[in-house]
């Protein structure tokens, strides 16, 4: 082989290591990872285990009361659920383990939060989750008990009810 007719085989090589890599970063990307299975504890006593949610489009967030994203975006948060509860939608608001829980009460009781609010005490909740430290996170989960969509931060609402929409839909 001479040298020019070796000169396309480094470019060559390298389209098809970025292109391997595109697809292991685009089967990566649309992969779902099953949601962990745990039993949410509301402020009211109820136990809501993710199992039991199967067959529902189900968001889960992770908030605090000292969160000013968190409390900024939580209208939004309920005007979502409310948009999407009679279509099979479940809202779980989760509490960080170092809220105090008289500030998750009266928050939940003075916005009258219509969802389920429960308190991730000792913060096995969130580790379960991915080791969520930052809030607001928020977990969007199909029909099928497998995470579809994670949000650190406030999401996109608009992107997020077309997401939802299509995850009822199906």
């Amino acid at each position: 082989m001479t040298s020019s007719s070796r000169s396309w085989i480094k470019p060559a090589a390298a389209a098809a290591v970025v292109l391997a890599l595109a697809g292991v970063g685009y089967a990566s990307f649309y992969s779902s990872t099953p949601a962990p299975d745990v039993t949410f504890i509301s402020i009211k006593g109820d136990k809501i285990s993710t199992d039991s949610l199967r067959g529902k489009v189900v968001m889960v967030n992770f908030w605090a009361t000292s969160c000013t994203t968190c409390v900024k975006e939580m209208p939004h948060m309920v005007e979502t659920y409310e948009k999407y509860k009679a279509q099979g939608m479940e809202f779980v608001a989760v509490a960080m383990q170092y809220d105090p829980p008289n500030y998750v009460l009266n928050f939940t009781e003075t916005r009258k939060l219509p969802f389920t609010v429960a308190i991730d005490s000792a913060g096995d909740i969130a580790r379960q989750f991915g080791d969520v430290t930052l809030t607001p996170t928020t977990f969007l989960i199909d029909k099928n008990g497998k995470i579809i969509k994670r949000y650190v931060g406030e999401p996109d609402f608009p992107a997020l009810h077309k997401l939802i929409e299509k995850e009822l839909a199906s």
